[in-house]
């Protein structure tokens, strides 16, 4: 088992990264509730246009460090 100081080097941080940022995604469009920077806690029924906004940011980052992942590897 590779220790956790080979792991936080790319090109797994990559991987760890986008897996965080796809669970916060997917974490926020189940609970209707999302943390955005500057603004504190933005709820789907009171910002709509604003939660959808960073919940795509999410999604997003997530594809980029996954497929920064893949293309470090191959």
């Amino acid at each position: 088992m590779p220790d956790l100081h080979s792991l936080l080097k790319p090109p797994y941080i990559f991987l760890i990264l986008g897996v965080i940022s796809f669970s916060a995604a997917a974490v926020s469009t189940c609970t209707g509730k999302t943390w955005a920077r500057f603004q504190g806690c933005i709820d789907r029924a009171k910002e709509p246009n604003d939660f959808w906004w960073v919940v795509a940011i999410y999604y997003l980052g997530s594809v980029f460090f996954i497929g920064m992942f893949f293309y470090e590897v191959t």
